[in-house]
């Protein structure tokens, strides 16, 4: 991580969740604060488990509530258990059926109900909204599917990262297009976490760069602080994934 202008301190730790975290101040006057991440990274496709593999989900209730895994059985701050969600669920949760046959339904299920709509939310929009108004981002969609998925007593957790989008054919790469994702983990016993994409409605492999897991958004916010200052401020973001050449 680099900034301009430069950090007075700079520390590094590990949060509660495992996710590395920088810490850094800047104390002298400026109009202008750029923050600069790169990192090379190299990503495996996912190995994704047979549905047949996976146990009736009724079985992970009594498996997670006692395990580690089971602070993200529980509402948080971003993910209230609100009316609705049980219902919403429901449908795609019958007796005895393979958990991830069920929550491969459920994905199924809010990418046909819900529309992609950056206009419709913002950070600080709350779930109910969300959930009444079928609207939103893929921050919006994760958490809701993370807010249905705990209401059948099934653990799940947000994740935040990367996407590499790929322009049409015959379309160059427009530099900064690209942009932070959101999607969810869902912990299966014996086979840990699986990822899981409601807003492109499938299960990740290696165009998903994984960065950071916790609760919900408020947990693993890519940059916050406190600006002291008068004045106006707006916050522009870009990011660029580049694949590298490989031989």
């Amino acid at each position: 991580m680099a900034n301009s202008p430069p950090a007075t301190t700079i520390v590094g730790r590990d949060d509660y969740f495992g996710n590395h975290a920088d810490f850094f101040s800047v104390e002298g006057a400026h109009r202008v604060l750029t923050v600069s991440s790169c990192s090379i990274v190299e990503v495996s496709p996912s190995t994704v488990p047979s549905a047949m593999d996976t146990p009736p989900w009724e079985s992970l209730r009594d498996a997670c509530y006692f395990g580690d895994v089971s602070e993200f059985l529980f509402p948080s701050p971003l993910i209230p258990n609100i009316s609705g969600l049980h219902d919403y669920a429901c449908p795609s949760f019958p007796p005895d059926r393979n958990v991830l046959d069920c929550v491969m339904d459920l994905t199924r299920r809010i990418h046909a109900d819900f529309t992609f709509d950056p206009a419709a939310t913002t950070i600080a929009t709350p779930l109910e909204k969300v959930m009444r108004n079928r609207r939103g981002v893929c921050q919006d969609f994760a958490q809701f599917q993370i807010g249905c998925l705990r209401s059948m007593g099934v653990a799940a957790r947000y994740a935040s990262g990367y996407l590499e989008t790929v322009p049409a054919p015959g379309t160059p790469k427009l530099v900064g297009t690209d942009a932070s994702h959101a999607w969810l983990q869902v912990f299966v016993p014996n086979l840990g976490w699986i990822d899981v994409d409601p807003t492109n409605n499938l299960l990740p492999s290696d165009r998903h760069i994984f960065v950071a897991c916790g609760r919900d958004f408020d947990d693993v916010s890519p940059i916050r602080g406190v600006i002291v200052g008068a004045g106006r401020h707006k916050l522009v973001v870009a990011v660029d994934v580049i694949p590298l050449e490989t031989g």
